[in-house]
Parts: structure tokens; sequence; C-alpha cells
């Protein structure tokens, strides 16, 4: 027996492959409206002119320094005989830090004295003529000298009254002349000896001697007494590369003291960005050591020359930075951004937005689907941003076609992403 059912319903059953070609046929139409509609409009990116903060910033890398740094070194040779302090702690000006050994110190500063007497006492038998005995000796052959001088004086004159009377002959007379004259020159001889044993050079020579103790005397000192080190200034101490018991060398260090609450970061800029920097600009600070975290300060001084480095021509700036949490630390590495220009209150556009032909600065506006060459102003500008002028915020700009076409001023287009 048939089956007796809905009419409708069997219509759609007998004729259901012409349905599904006829929706097959309408939607093959439509799409070909929609292209054609869309015939010639360039596929375009977006953009729109914001209100907002920027910022034009040199980034370079510096090094943590003390702004007053305290570092005491060894004197000489030495053991560490107390360390009074660790690091970390807060130390006031004049506070004991550490001590060294004295005992070699002061074996130094008394062969420097033994030195120094034996110098000043050559010096002084130099000026005296001699020693002590040398001068005894010489004033007793002097006095002889004198007595023998006076006798063959006493002798000629004597002569000479009898050679006038025939009591003497000439030959005893010249005799008696040469014996005073011999007499004489000996007395001459040993005054000379006397006054002058030593020449200039020796007297010099002496005096440089002495000169010299006295200055070894003066080290030795200054080394005893820096084998107490005592600080200069209030700070912490940041750096004490020794312990007790421990051997120093001379020139070692042994301790580094500073007020960290505030510190220098000596950077590097390349040279075309340092005409660009001036003395107060804000500096910003990050370390790689604590992510997320950012110290603030400024530029006190800027380049007055350039130099080489590696392949880098670059000029020293220095910045002083406020670190009164103490978490910077001195001689770490650092990210340095000098901020160069800022605006609070900016219109800004994606930088790609912003074209320049002929000497002209220019956007593409969207304005009724199609392309309008609007000139504009270009200010701060960043990596991916810039400041412009001339257009209104939320005006709607072309970034760039989708499909490597160039952008033209009348040009239809249709935005495919913002």
């Amino acid at each position: 027996m048939a089956e007796i059912g809905n009419p409708a319903r069997g219509f759609f059953a007998r004729h259901r492959i012409l349905f599904v070609v006829v929706a097959i046929i309408l939607a093959v139409v439509l799409l070909a409206a929609f292209v054609s509609s869309r015939r010639g409009s360039l596929p375009v990116r977006v953009g729109h002119v914001e209100r907002g903060p920027i910022s034009a910033s040199i980034s370079t890398n510096g090094k943590i320094e003390p702004v007053r740094n305290f570092e005491a070194h060894s004197p000489g040779p030495a053991i560490v005989k107390r360390v009074l302090v660790h690091e970390g702690d807060r130390v006031r000006s004049g506070q004991l830090l550490l001590q060294l050994d004295d005992a070699e110190a002061r074996a130094a500063q008394a062969r420097a004295l033994a030195q120094l007497r034996t110098a000043e006492a050559e010096l002084s038998s130099i000026q005296k003529g001699g020693t002590q005995e040398e001068a005894f000796t010489t004033q007793a052959q002097l006095a002889k000298a004198q007595t023998e001088a006076e006798a063959a004086q006493r002798n000629l004159e004597a002569l000479q009254g009898l050679q006038k009377t025939g009591a003497a002959s000439p030959a005893e007379v010249a005799a008696a002349r040469n014996r005073l004259q011999a007499a004489q020159a000996d007395l001459q001889l040993l005054r000379q000896k006397q006054q002058r044993r030593f020449a200039a050079p020796d007297l010099a020579k002496a005096e440089a001697q002495v000169a010299d103790a006295r200055a070894a005397v003066t080290a030795a000192q200054e080394v005893l007494r820096n084998l107490n080190i005592t600080s200069t200034q209030a700070g912490n101490v940041y750096a004490l590369p020794v312990k007790p018991g421990g051997f120093v060398n001379a020139g070692d260090l042994l301790v580094q003291v500073a007020d960290l609450s505030s510190v220098v970061v000596r950077a590097f800029v390349d040279e075309p960005d340092i005409g660009r920097l001036t003395r107060g600009q804000p500096v910003e600070i990050t370390w790689d050591a604590i992510p997320g975290r950012k110290w603030t300060g400024s530029v006190i001084n800027v380049p007055m020359s350039v130099t080489l480095r590696g392949t880098r021509t670059v000029g020293e700036i220095t910045c002083q930075v406020d670190n009164r949490d103490l978490k910077l630390l001195p001689n770490v590495n650092v990210s340095v951004s000098v901020i160069t220009a800022h605006d609070e209150n900016a219109l800004t556009l994606p930088r790609e937005a912003v074209h320049q032909d002929g000497g002209r600065t220019f956007v593409y506006q969207i304005v009724n689907g199609e392309l309008q060459q609007t000139g504009v102003k270009a200010g701060i500008a960043t990596l991916t941003k810039i400041q412009v002028s001339g257009v209104q915020p939320g005006t709607e700009v072309a970034l760039g076609t989708t499909n490597g076409q160039p952008l033209r001023a009348g040009q239809t287009v249709h935005v495919v992403s913002q």
C-alpha cells in the first residue's frame, strides 16, 4: 500500500538536488558581486592618531662607581693582624677598620734611623775636618809646626845680626832662610788641612746621604703609621679582600669604603648621538640582576672628546644616580638610557605611517574609503612611534598595503587589519 504523507515534504525530497544546485549558483553570483565591488581597491593596514606620552632616548651601557671613594692599600709586606669590620658594615669617619702586624715595619724604621745617624756623623766629620782623633792629631802637628816656624824665624834674625859684624857667613844666613821657608810651608799646609781637608764634592755627597737617610726614616715612620687603617669618610664597606692572618704585599688592596646612597654611572655614547646630550638630562638605569627595577638620575658631565673603543668611536659621560636602597653595587655593568626629549601629551602615530618626499612630510589619511595626502610636522621619534602635528586625535591613516602595492593619493582602499 502506497505511503500517504505531506505533499510539500514529498516535493522537496524529489527535487533536493535541484535546490543544492540553485544554492551554489546563488553563492557564486554573490561572490562575484563582492569581488566586482572591490575591483581596484587596495587592501591596507591602518593606524590611528593617539594622544599620550613619548620620549626619545639614547641607549648604551655603563659601569657603577662610587661618588667619593676611600680605599686603603698595604704600605709594605705585612701580615693582617686584625680585621674589625665586615663587608656591608656602615662605618663612620675616623673609625679603625683593620690593623697590620708592625714587626717588620719597626725593624725597617730602626734600620733607617741607624743609617741616618751614620750619615749625620759622616757629615759632621767632614764639616769639622775629620774625626775627633784626626782633629787632635792635626792640632798637635799644627802646634809643632808653629813652634818650628817661630824658632826658624829667631835663628834667621840672629844670623842676620851676626852677618853684619862678620860673625856669620852668607851661606849660614841662606840656610837659615831656607829653614824658615820650609817651616812656614809646613805650617800653611797644616792650616789648610785643618780648615779644608775635604773638597766641596765630598761635602755635597755627605749632605745628600743625610737627606736620603732622613727620607728613609720618614717613609718608615709613614709605613708604621699606616699599619692602622682608619676610614677617612663615613660610608659602607663594599670591598674587604683580606682576612686575619693573611699576608699582603706592598700595594695590595685592603679595604674600600664609600657612601653608596648616590653613585656615578660612567657610560660611553656613540659619536653620532653626542650632539643630543646636555647636562641635566634625565637618565634611567636598569640592571639585569634585578629585573623590573629602575633607577633614575641625571647627566652631570658630557663628552669633551671622543676615543676609539674597539670598532666604536665614543664619548664618555657620567651620570649621578639615586641609590638610596643601596641595591646598585660598585663595578657592576648596567644599561643606561638618556632621555633626550619628552612630551607627556603628544599626538603620536606609528612611525611607518609618516612619509617624506621632496622635503615634505605627510601621511595618507583615509577619507570615505580613499587615500588623502595630509601634510604633518614631525617631532619626537622612537623606534616605533613618532610625534606629529597637523592631524586630529583618532584620525585613521594608512600604514601600508598587504599586497606590496605602493600607496597613492586618491586610491580607493579597504581596511584588512588595524
